[in-house]
């Protein structure tokens, strides 16, 4: 039996449900999501493997206009998702006529649809919110343009027509030999995923510009055999008037905060985990090339 193998993008614009989808088609999370747009920062890979396939997901940042060094750095990670995809998953948000439009309407996503050398699948997303006449319409109409293999009505909360994208995906696959071992779901580290966790509760809890400010560097990860691991990770701020909105009055919101994502983090890990949280200042870090490069956010190519 032949072996199809290869790169799917998950690309759109931000809050389009593109993490939400690849957890639902890996069967576990390994995305942070969160209701604010922007939650994703770096690609995220994650590896599907049966007998037959090995679909290596690219979960990547969503499209935007940069405003700062930091968003420059995002939008280079989906060109290099772009360049290594066999195929993409392009995901439109059908819950709103706003953002259809602004999807249609952005120059960059709309050059990556028309690469005629990247075959290409059409998610319409939150299909739910709508009513079945809109969807149909919605169905013909973009397939009409015959860009797409095919256009797929979809709910990656619900889990819906999860079956069929992933079916249309293994078509498009090329053959060839598997990538990674059958028993890898993601490349990254433990370490990543956990400062993953911490910033998609700090998403969750803190409002405005402060998740947008906020980066999660882990200083310490020790796995001891008698005890709890042992994490102690930093919360990096720009503005010093930012870390008393993290710490909060009598330190409540950090004690929230680290409560909240010892929880997940142990039902991630599957053990128990002892978490030390502090927060740091670094002015303007989201700007500055050298901070970036050492947070992770410069790719070797520029190293």
């Amino acid at each position: 039996m032949s072996t199809k193998t290869g790169y799917v993008a998950i690309i759109g614009l931000p809050n389009v449900g593109k993490s939400t989808l690849m957890n639902a088609l890996l069967g576990q999370k390994i995305s942070i999501t969160t209701s604010k747009p922007q939650t994703t920062r770096k690609r995220i890979l994650g590896i599907l493997s049966e007998e037959n396939y090995q679909i290596v997901f690219l979960d990547t940042p969503g499209i935007l206009k940069p405003s700062y060094l930091l968003q420059e750095k995002m939008i280079e990670d989906i060109d290099l998702s772009v360049k290594d995809a066999d195929v993409f998953v392009v995901i439109y948000d059908v819950s709103s006529i706003s953002s259809l439009k602004e999807a249609e309407e952005n120059e960059y996503l709309q050059k990556m649809i028309n690469d005629k050398s990247k075959q290409k699948i059409l998610v319409l997303n939150k299909i739910d919110t709508l009513a079945q006449e809109k969807t149909v319409a919605l169905i013909e109409r973009y397939g009409k343009q015959n860009i797409f293999k095919s256009v797929i009505p979809l709910s990656a909360n619900l889990k819906f027509n999860l079956e069929k994208l992933l079916n249309d995906i293994i078509e498009c696959l090329p053959e060839g030999p598997k990538f990674y071992p059958e028993d890898i779901v993601a490349e990254e580290s433990e370490r990543f995923f956990v400062s993953e966790i911490i910033r998609e509760k700090i998403f969750e809890l803190f409002e405005d510009e402060i998740p947008y400010s906020c980066e999660v560097l882990i200083a310490e990860f020790i796995e001891r055999d008698n005890a709890k691991d042992f994490v102690s990770a930093e919360i990096v701020v720009e503005r010093e008037s930012q870390k008393p909105i993290i710490i909060g009055k009598a330190g409540r919101a950090i004690k929230e905060l680290g409560e909240k994502s010892r929880k997940s983090i142990e039902e991630f890990l599957q053990r128990e985990v002892y978490l030390e949280l502090r927060v740091k200042v670094r002015e303007k870090w989201r700007s500055n090339y050298n901070m970036l490069k050492s947070f992770g956010y410069v790719r070797e190519k520029e190293k």
